[in-house]
């Protein structure tokens, strides 16, 4: 009986022996595994804050896959970091707003926001409410959903209450950098009192500061699209328009068509009304079939109007329109340049400055295609030049450039 009791208390303590060296084994992998957790991702050039800050780096230069790829490399260094998800939800909101399907572009959108909510629910320092509020903004002003300028202004203000340091900011690198994208909201949101201020705020924070050339260049297109809208009627087009941030030939013909009134201004100057009845656009471009300006297309393409005519397609073996193809600088002034041409039946005008052997700006050649209808609308300030004497023929023409250009070529020509 005694043998018997001592082998199960030997028994019973053999087994909490084992117990406790599993447990010990089981702590052991445990905390192996958080340690090999902790340093996988410890170089200078490897870790979350990095990857996170060339994500963001990515999204300024419109490369969004590859700022989806640097966020994961940051959430991959820690799974828990807030700011990467601010990241993802700025590039999925981008992504979707440059796709056509709309239910293609509702998923991504969805995918923006869930981001949002995960960032915001993973901060822990007031730096990273901050790039969770500043991402909200920016999100809210792509997608424009219900309500969505009240919500980005509710995130602007909560964001400005919080003390941060500035040198933990990764990214922004300064408070203002809220004030500007407030600004553009506002801006997009057509609250141009509330805009400027926002912009006004940037550049009285800091004069060497990340955001105070980027919110300079605001406020002056703010400038041009305040002046540019202060003569269009509520409804048309124009008004659409002028906030874009790069006009399509489609966009520029509508604005000649509706707020020009060309087609009533060039059906003026001829005499014979046999002659004006005969007028018509030689073929109608397949591309253009369900393009709500294809009456002011077809219009356009009756007048045969230089810079706008059809565009011959390698792939398709097809000459078509290419309404959605966004109109430049040098293309602009080659159009306006046309379009005056008929309008004061100066044929003289297209070879004006011909022959000059020193260019008046130093990014055009005198030998360009495009140099002397750039020299007509600049002397004739219909197009305006920059500072530094650029005229920028490859940048792309925003709306509010297109409506000034065309409101001082209606001044010009006493139009109105």
């Amino acid at each position: 009986m005694m043998e018997t009791f001592l082998s199960k208390v030997t028994l019973v303590k053999l087994r909490k022996d084992i117990l406790l060296l599993l447990t010990g084994l089981l702590l052991l992998l445990m905390v192996n595994g958080c340690a090999q957790q902790a340093v996988k991702c410890t170089s200078p050039e490897d870790n979350r804050e990095h990857h996170y800050v060339q994500g963001m780096e990515a999204i300024e230069k419109e490369q969004y896959d590859s700022a989806l790829s640097k966020f994961e490399g940051s959430v991959y260094c820690d799974e828990r970091y807030s700011p990467a998800y601010s990241g993802m939800a700025i590039a999925n909101a981008n992504i979707a707003d440059k796709l056509k399907d709309p239910e293609f572009k509702q998923t991504k959108f969805n995918s923006a926001l869930k981001f949002l909510d995960l960032a915001d629910k993973l901060t822990k320092t007031h730096e990273e409410e901050f790039a969770y509020y500043t991402a909200k903004i920016r999100v809210l002003t792509i997608i424009k959903s219900s309500d969505w300028l009240a919500q980005a202004s509710s995130a602007y203000n909560a964001g400005k209450r919080l003390d941060v340091y500035e040198n933990k900011l990764d990214y922004y690198e300064g408070k203002e950098a809220i004030d500007y994208f407030m600004g553009i909201a506002y801006f997009k949101g057509l609250d141009f009192n509330r805009s400027a201020d926002a912009f006004k705020a940037v550049l009285n924070a800091k004069r060497e500061g990340k955001w105070n050339q980027k919110a300079d260049v605001m406020w002056k297109r703010l400038d041009k699209v305040v002046r540019a809208m202060s003569g269009i009627t509520v409804g048309d087009v124009g008004k659409k328009i002028a906030l874009k941030d790069e006009i399509s030939r489609a966009d520029l013909v509508a604005l000649l068509i509706d707020e020009l009134k060309l087609d009533k201004l060039f059906a003026g100057r001829i005499p014979v009304k046999s002659e004006l009845n005969k007028m018509e656009a030689e073929f109608t471009p397949a591309d253009i079939m369900n393009n709500r300006f294809k009456d002011e297309i077809m219009t356009i393409l009756k007048w045969k109007v230089r810079g706008l005519e059809p565009i011959y397609d390698q792939t398709t073996k097809a000459s078509l329109f290419m309404p959605d193809q966004p109109v430049k600088r040098g293309e602009m002034a080659l159009i306006l340049e046309d379009v005056l041409i008929k309008l004061i039946h100066d044929d003289s005008l297209a070879t004006k400055f011909f022959g000059n052997e020193r260019s008046q700006f130093p990014d055009i050649r005198p030998t360009s295609p495009v140099y002397n209808a750039a020299m007509n609308m600049t002397t004739r300030n219909i197009m305006e030049g920059e500072l530094s004497g650029e005229f920028r023929p490859n940048d792309s023409v925003n709306g509010a450039e297109a409506l000034l250009a065309i409101r001082v070529l209606e001044q010009t020509m006493n139009i109105h």
